[in-house]
Formats: structure tokens, sequence, C-alpha cells
């Protein structure tokens, strides 16, 4: 994900998540982390088409992101548009940030997701994460709960098999996702925000 692709982000955060948006600035924040020699955050988004930079043709159709600290890796938000549901996107996008918890040298990933967001919770016990916890009333408003999951190393060989989101041969950090529309998405899923 660089900077032109926040404000179709945030169209589509927006969309899926309406009460619980992350903010402009909180993307930009954690873009601010995701580049240089101490980057500590992967952002990634898939695309319709090919793409890349500010006059890409491609519609952004799903995005994800992970925090690493301490060789722990943090799911921040994943998610896909609604119409690429059950298409396989959320496991690429989810694949991906995987992969780049191996590169972040990461022990184990942990995200929460909401209690009542089953969809998205078998995706993730379908890539070995496991419940290790509950946070009570962690989705506002609302008071939704959040399942906490966990799941341990290794993730070094999570990406697609073939290639990567962007459409390169290994697991390097990914800007956008070239994917076609049979290529595509699962639930949004994760917003931690």
């Amino acid at each position: 994900m660089r900077w032109w692709d926040i404000e179709p982000v945030l169209e589509l955060e927006r969309e899926l998540f309406p009460d619980d948006a992350w903010s402009r600035g909180l993307f930009w924040s954690e873009l601010a982390h995701a580049r240089g020699p101490h980057a500590t955050r992967r952002y990634i988004v898939a695309e319709t088409g090919a793409g890349g930079g500010p006059a890409a043709s491609g519609e952004i159709v799903g995005y994800g992101g992970l925090a690493a600290v301490d060789r722990t890796g943090d799911i921040q938000t994943i998610a896909a548009a609604r119409e690429y549901w059950g298409t396989g996107l959320g496991a690429r996008l989810l694949g991906d940030l995987l992969a780049g918890a191996g590169d972040f040298d990461c022990r184990e990933v942990l995200l929460e997701v909401r209690i009542d967001n089953t969809r998205a919770q078998r995706l993730y016990e379908r890539f070995g994460f496991e419940p290790i916890g509950l946070r009570p009333n962690y989705y506002q408003p609302g008071n939704v709960d959040a399942v906490v999951m966990r799941r341990a190393e290794p993730f070094a060989d999570e990406a697609p098999e073939g290639r990567t989101l962007n459409g390169s041969a290994n697991g390097s950090a990914n800007d956008s996702a070239n994917d076609s529309a049979n290529d595509s998405a699962e639930q949004g899923m994760t917003n931690d925000g």
C-alpha cells in the first residue's frame, strides 16, 4: 500500500466497517512505519487489473496490514470487498501478511476478530490460528467482543504458490496486488483500530 491507495482504501473501509472505520490519519501513521530500514509494518492492497502508482486503473478490492514488534506480529486490519467474499482473496491477503511476518522474523502472530464473525474465524483457523482469549466490548460502538487468536511460526512459505499478491515470485514487501476478478476475496475480517 502506498499513499495514493489511502483514499480508495478508506472508501472500502467505511463500506465494510461503518461504525469503527479507521481514519485517514491512522492509515498515514501506519504507512509511515512501513518503509525504510527500520520498518515495522507491511500494508498491502489487492487491485483488479494492472496497476501501481497514482494513475493506476485497477480498483482496490482488498487490503491488509501487519505490525511487527519484538518478533511478534499483529494483523492490524484485513478486508475484502463484499463482491469478492468467498473467492479466496481473504486467504491470499492473509497468506501474504503471514509471509511478511516471516520476513520480520516473527515467532508468533496475533489478531482480533469480532466474536460474531464466524466466517473470518474459520479462515484464521484454516491458517493455524487458535483462540487464546476474549476482549470484552472491544469493537465500539456496539460493545462487540473480540476473540484474540494466535499462530506460532513458521511463516516463510505462506504467500500464494507461484506468485505473491503483486505478481512477483518472492515474498518481499508488496505494495499492490494485481488480481483479476477471478483471483479474489473472503469476508472483510479484522479491523483492529
